[in-house]
């Protein structure tokens, strides 16, 4: 049987055998280092747009770099995926999401107005260079460090996820119509539209709806509409209108609710942002959990 002092022995010989000779022959470990990618450099014809790209009224000039396979083009409202490279005309990087490694979502109406006139007719899949004058690219996403001027992006559309056009203000915002029913506690409501439902939701219910909340003078302060996602929440965390007002709907209903300022946030609610006194809210019920 080995003798159990032979182990130690073999690895202080073979540490002795990894220490001889200089120490300089010896290789560091190489560091990992950044294996976050870099934003592509310039196109040689960053300076000025060629003399066969497109050139539109407003200024915009594009040529196509790889032709796409989808079919619609975004919607002035819509929310698109693009993956991207924005330049000076002296090739200075304005803004990339290579670095980011995946695409960045915004809305069309938030993107720089040159920005969103070049995606405009594109599809998914397609790639484009565009030459920005310094007009179109004052404001919006993505922003630029310093001060603006004319810029050039290659852009390709990765996605795009269809939004609904703007909310119009309800015309009866101010006060609830004559027509509109009112409960003991204040809730004034009105249905706009009748589902199929049978069943209401209780109080102990969770429900996922649609809404659009507005303050009396119109200005809309949340809208999941808008976000393009419902909402889920059980009745019992919410505010005392929408426990109250949901509870009269079922599944396919649409209704307009006029809430107090006692069923809603207060008069003076402690959360900063909260709007406060009576507010108007059109909610649909999407299901009840």
């Amino acid at each position: 049987m080995a003798s159990r002092f032979l182990i130690p022995v073999a690895v202080a010989t073979l540490l002795a055998g990894l220490l001889a000779g200089p120490i300089a022959s010896s290789q560091p470990i190489e560091p990992l280092g950044n294996a976050r990618p870099s934003a592509p450099a310039a196109p040689p014809d960053v300076a000025e747009a060629p003399a066969d790209a497109t050139k539109t009224a407003s200024g915009l000039a594009w040529k196509q770099l790889r032709k796409g396979k989808g079919s619609t083009p975004p919607g002035p409202h819509d929310k698109v995926s693009i993956t991207f490279t924005g330049w000076t005309p002296s090739g200075e990087v304005i803004a990339s999401s290579i670095p980011d490694g995946e695409p960045w979502t915004l809305l069309m109406a938030d993107a720089l107005p040159g920005l969103a006139e070049g995606l405009r007719p594109m599809v998914k899949g397609e790639k484009r260079r565009l030459w920005i004058p310094a007009a179109l690219a004052t404001t919006g996403r993505p922003k630029r460090h310093g001060t603006s001027g004319p810029s050039v992006f290659d852009v390709e559309l990765v996605d795009i996820k269809k939004m609904p056009d703007p909310i119009s203000v309800p015309e009866d915002v101010a006060e609830a119509p004559a027509d509109a029913k009112k409960t003991a506690s204040g809730l004034a409501y009105k249905f706009l539209k009748h589902g199929k439902g049978k069943e209401h939701p209780k109080e102990d219910s969770s429900v996922e709806v649609h809404y659009s909340g507005w303050t009396p003078d119109g200005k809309m302060f949340d809208s999941s509409v808008k976000r393009g996602e419902p909402t889920r929440f059980p009745l019992s965390g919410v505010i005392k209108g929408w426990t109250e007002g949901v509870q009269l709907m079922v599944v396919g209903d649409k209704v307009r609710f006029w809430i107090p300022g006692p069923l809603a946030y207060g008069d003076k609610p402690t959360r900063s942002g909260t709007p406060a006194g009576p507010l108007v809210f059109d909610v649909e019920l999407l299901s009840i959990r």
